[in-house]
């Protein structure tokens, strides 16, 4: 197990921890970000419908993120080695599963598992490399290089799956990442192991909470987008979700051990940073997504375009690594962040004018860079904030905290953005339904099995069916009339509009509120610890 070291000097087996700890997230981001380039391939692979297709994404990151701070916990009590390479086998079985999928139901199965990789993955990585590091500037050290590593897998793996897309076989990109997580066991065979087991105990009841009640949100959120948020079925699981989560905080508080110290957000600076963190990588992630879909599944247009696209949003993080590095260390927070949700929101709002009709990707080039300095200036300070309001012994409790918080805006950003975009494209068409029929000249039944599909598939459906099915085995198809692919054409074009605007906005709301909220606080990410009159240890500075 590792031990603190002196200041400045390294624990035995730092290089090798390093190396496993930035590969093992390296995985994660990989597996995550493949339907980034192929949301538009896995659309008409499997004929979903829009929530069909967000669940793909969400399905994947709702299991990491409810998981997160109990993967931290088990980490620091049983040591971190073994289950980081768990979390490598799991992505590995999920993987092989999205891999062979035949259904839109099979591949949510296989990214369910791998998102139960991943939730092992992510914070696991960074506890062990923030255990092994010698000070708190190298911890600092540690965690950009950790969060470059973090941004070359969101930049690899688009084009990944573009890469193989485009050569007419999306699965291999799957194989590719089953190679990757096998290399990730073997390499973490010379990590050091780590763990904090003083104090820690598992919290089931608070686990249960979160998860069910996330989970339950989540679920509203991206089914009522079709099915509409009155249906009774989404305001139940709103409810449950929202008293459930109630019941969370309720727990926590009172808990002897709690999964949460709620004692983090007490901190002004930190409670600032965690708020700005969820809406900010909403933002981000929620324009990452809108691009996805308005190229792929609405323009069908190369997944490789897409893919390209991708590393104009990550190549500014890895360029700015040591610059990120330095900045965290030397400068105020606020100015940081400020400036990247600034960049984001300048991204967002950008996009929000371009015109569907246009079929020039290129155009996306200019402001996906623009995102991706903001990205860059934000993902590195978020984290180290974090995680230096801390002694090293909580390592993993904020390293999961710090995850949750930033994957609970990634995995929101798809699913609201979706729940949004969706919700409006379905109504902006039902509005023009009868006029475009009526149009289109279709006659019954025809016209009544396009209207039937375009009332219980929605816009996305319309937008991609060739044909108009026959009423029976033995009935011929007829082309879908232009004015219906036309009318869901423009209805989604012009919802994922409105989808970049309210993401801009968002990120500017994160810029304002990490501006004003740490005003006047002039401390560097370092931060140090004091001890209050009881002995335990106070928060201070971020």
């Amino acid at each position: 197990m590792a031990k603190n070291p002196l200041p400045g000097a390294r624990t035995p087996g730092y290089t090798p921890t390093v190396i496993a700890g930035c590969f093992a997230v390296l995985l994660a981001q990989v597996a995550y970000s493949l339907p980034g380039a192929l949301n538009g391939t896995f659309q008409q692979e499997f004929a979903t419908t829009g929530s069909q297709l967000t669940w793909i994404t969400a399905a994947f990151a709702i299991p990491m993120v409810v998981l997160e701070l109990t993967t931290g916990v088990i980490g620091d009590m049983f040591g971190r080695k073994r289950l980081l390479q768990a979390g490598a086998a799991l992505t590995v079985v999920g993987s092989l599963v999205c891999a062979v999928a035949g259904t839109v139901q099979a591949m949510w199965a296989g990214m369910v598992v791998a998102g139960l990789g991943a939730a092992i993955l992510y914070p696991i990585s960074l506890a062990m490399i923030a255990a092994v590091a010698p000070d708190e500037a190298g911890r600092a050290k540690a965690i950009a290089l950790w969060a470059g590593f973090l941004s070359i897998g969101a930049a690899v793996s688009p084009l990944l799956g573009g890469v193989f897309a485009e050569g007419g076989n999306w699965r291999g990109a799957y194989g590719v990442v089953i190679a990757a997580a096998i290399v990730s066991i073997l390499i973490t065979f010379k990590a050091t192991d780590s763990s904090a087991p003083e104090g820690r105990k598992l919290d089931i009841p608070g686990q249960v909470t979160l998860a069910v009640g996330l989970v339950a949100l989540l679920f509203a959120a991206t089914q009522g987008s079709e099915t509409g948020f009155a249906d009774p079925k989404i305001i139940a699981a709103t409810v449950a979700g929202v008293v459930l989560l109630a019941a969370f905080v309720v727990i926590e508080l009172r808990a002897e051990v709690p999964l949460l110290n709620l004692r983090l957000f007490a901190n002004r600076a930190y409670a600032i940073v965690a708020i700005a963190t969820v809406i900010g990588m909403f933002a981000f992630l929620a324009i990452c997504y809108s691009m996805s879909i308005w190229l792929g599944a609405i323009q069908h247009q190369s997944a490789l375009k897409i893919g390209f696209l991708f590393l104009f949003i990550q190549g500014p993080a890895l360029l700015f690594v040591p610059v990120v590095s330095h900045l965290i260390r030397n400068v105020a927070p606020r100015w940081v962040l400020s400036v990247g949700f600034a960049f984001i929101a300048v991204a967002g709002l950008w996009c929000s004018t371009f015109d569907v009709a246009d079929l020039s990707w290129t155009r996306f080039i200019a402001p996906m860079t623009v995102m991706g300095f903001g990205f860059a200036l934000t993902v590195g300070s978020i984290t180290a904030v974090a995680i230096n309001t801390v002694p090293v012994r909580l390592a993993g409790m904020a390293s999961a905290t710090t995850n949750l918080l930033r994957d609970l805006g990634f995995a929101l950003g798809p699913v609201l953005i979706a729940a949004l975009a969706i919700s409006k494209a379905n109504g902006d068409m039902t509005d023009g339904l009868g006029g475009a029929i009526g149009a289109s000249g279709l006659e019954a039944p025809y016209s009544d099995i396009a209207g039937g599909i375009a009332h219980n598939a929605g816009a996305m459906a319309i937008n991609s069916m060739p044909v108009v099915p026959g009423p029976g085995p033995d009935a011929p198809p007829v082309p879908m009339p232009q004015q219906l692919t036309e009318l869901a054409f423009t209805a989604l074009g012009g919802a994922y509009s409105t989808a970049f605007l309210v993401a801009g906005l968002c990120a500017a709301a994160a810029g304002v509120l990490t501006l004003v909220g740490l005003f006047g606080r002039t401390d560097k990410a370092s931060v140090g610890l004091a001890a209050d009159g009881d002995g335990s240890p106070d928060l201070v500075g971020a």
